[in-house]
C-alpha cells in the first residue's frame, strides 16, 4: 500500500504538513531582537524549541483525553517553559466538568504544595485587550487547595476528589468549563521529598479509545500552534502583560511595582517579580533584598524566560539555602564566573536573561537594591563578614543541589 490508499491520508498528510511548516516558523524566532545575538543563547533557543519539541505531542495527544486523565510533568531539568522557576516543580493533568476524578498520593516533606482546577482559557485576558498565553496556558484559577490543607493518615497519605457530589474534606468543585489541574510544589532545604500523585476518573471501567485518523490531525494542530506560539510569545508576552513586574527598558533593577497581586494570583498562592539583566563580560551585580517572612525563591532565566540549569549551577536560591548577612540583608552576587561568596547567582555565561522573584507564604511586599560593579571589585561592595566558600567547598554544595533535584523528579 502508498500514500492514497486508505481513505485519511490526504488529511493526515495535509496536517503533518501544516506542523512543519508551524515547526520551521517556531524555529526562526530563535533569531528575534529578543534572544541575544551571541552563539550561547542562539543555541539555547533552539534547545528551548527542541525541549519543548519533546512533549508537543504528550500535552496534545498522549495526555489530552479527560476521560483517561494523566499527570504530566511539563517542566524538568530538561525541559523548560512557561517562565518555570527553580525549587518548583510543575505538573498538569487535562480534566473536564463532564466527570470526577480521585487524585491519590503521598504527602512529601516540600514546603508547599498548591493543587488549582483551572478554568477556561479566554481569547483575552480578562478585564484587557491582551491576548491570553498560548497553550496550555492562558486558562483561569477556579478554586484550590493548598498541601496544608489536605487531610492524610498517619503516613501522609491521602484522597483528594475532584468534581462529582461535594464533600467535606478533601475535595475540589468543578464547573462545566474546567479544563485542567495544574499542581505546583515548591522546595526549600535540600533534602524535601516530592509528593506522589496519581489520577483517575470515578467509573474508570474500559481501556482508552486508539486514537482516530481525526483525533490525530487535532493534535498535530495543535502541537504545531504549541511549538510556535511558545518560541513567538516568550518573552514578550510577558513583557506586555505582567503588569509593571517585568520592564526590558529597565535593565538591573527590579521594577516599582513589584507585587502584581491579585484575585487570580490568589488562587495561585503566590507574588512574583523579575527582573531583566544584562551583564558585560567584567561586570557583576549585587542584588541585595532586605530579609522578611515568607517562603520565597529566586531563580535565573534565560531569553525566553525558561529556567537556567538548575541541576548542576548556582542559579537558585531559597531561606534554607541561603546565607543572610549581619545586617539582616540578603546579598546575591550575579557573575559569570565564581566569585567565592555563598550567595553566588551563576550567569552560565550568558550576557542577558531574567531574574525571577517568587514568595509564596506572605504577603509583604519585598524591598529589592541594585548595583552594577566590575567584576574584580565585587568584594569591594560587599560588608565584611560576607559569607565565602573555597572551590572545595563549591563543589560540595553543587554536589547537594545534584542530588536533591534528582530525587525531586525521580531521577
Amino acid at each position: 500500500m502508498a500514500y492514497g490508499d486508505a481513505p485519511a491520508d490526504k488529511d493526515l498528510k495535509a496536517a503533518w504538513d501544516r506542523f512543519c511548516d508551524d515547526l520551521k516558523r517556531a524555529g526562526s524566532y530563535a533569531f528575534k531582537d529578543a534572544n541575544p545575538a551571541n552563539p550561547l543563547q542562539r543555541a539555547d533557543a533552539f534547545r528551548f524549541l527542541t525541549q519543548n519539541l519533546g512533549q508537543a505531542f504528550d500535552l496534545a495527544l498522549e495526555t489530552k483525553d479527560p476521560a483517561f486523565p494523566q499527570i504530566h510533568y511539563f517542566t524538568t531539568p530538561t525541559m523548560k517553559l512557561g517562565g518555570d522557576v527553580a525549587d518548583f516543580t510543575y505538573r498538569q493533568a487535562w480534566i473536564s466538568g463532564e466527570h470526577a476524578y480521585r487524585l491519590t498520593g503521598k504527602r512529601g516533606t516540600a514546603r508547599w504544595l498548591n493543587i488549582t482546577v483551572q478554568g477556561p482559557r479566554p481569547e483575552k485576558i480578562p478585564g484587557t485587550d491582551w491576548p491570553s498565553l498560548h497553550e496550555p496556558f492562558g486558562d483561569i484559577p477556579e478554586c484550590n487547595i493548598l498541601g496544608s490543607q489536605i487531610e492524610t493518615d498517619a503516613e501522609g497519605n491521602f484522597e483528594l476528589f475532584i468534581g462529582g457530589e461535594e464533600r467535606a474534606a478533601n475535595w475540589l468543585p468543578t464547573t462545566p468549563g474546567t479544563r485542567k489541574l495544574f499542581i505546583r510544589e515548591a522546595f526549600d532545604a535540600w533534602g524535601e521529598t516530592p509528593t506522589t500523585l496519581s489520577i483517575e476518573r470515578v467509573g474508570m471501567a474500559q481501556p482508552r479509545p486508539m486514537p482516530s485518523p481525526g483525533r490525530m490531525t487535532e493534535a498535530m494542530d495543535w502541537a504545531g500552534r504549541f511549538v510556535s506560539d511558545l518560541m513567538e510569545q516568550w518573552p514578550e508576552h510577558s513583557w506586555m502583560t505582567s503588569r509593571g513586574v517585568c520592564d526590558p527598558d529597565q535593565l538591573n533593577a527590579f521594577p516599582a511595582d513589584k507585587s502584581a497581586n491579585d484575585a487570580s494570583d490568589a488562587k495561585r498562592g503566590r507574588m512574583a517579580a523579575h527582573m531583566i539583566w544584562r551583564l558585560q563580560p567584567d561586570e557583576a551585580l549585587i542584588v541585595e533584598m532586605d530579609m522578611h517572612d515568607g517562603f520565597w525563591i529566586f531563580g535565573m532565566g534565560g531569553a525566553f524566560m525558561g529556567s537556567m540549569d538548575f541541576l548542576h549551577r548556582p542559579v537558585s536560591y531559597t531561606p534554607a539555602r541561603t546565607s543572610v548577612d549581619a545586617d539582616n540583608v540578603v546579598r546575591f552576587v550575579m557573575a559569570h564566573d565564581d566569585p567565592g561568596v555563598h550567595n553566588w547567582l551563576d550567569t552560565q555565561g550568558f550576557s542577558d536573561g531574567n531574574l525571577t522573584y517568587r514568595n509564596l507564604m506572605s504577603q509583604n511586599p519585598a524591598s529589592f537594591r541594585t548595583r552594577l560593579v566590575k567584576r574584580a571589585e565585587v568584594m569591594d561592595h560587599l560588608p565584611a563578614g560576607t559569607a565565602t566558600v573555597t572551590p572545595e567547598q563549591r563543589a560540595a554544595m553543587l554536589l547537594e543541589r545534584y542530588r536533591a533535584i534528582k530525587l525531586r523528579f525521580g531521577i
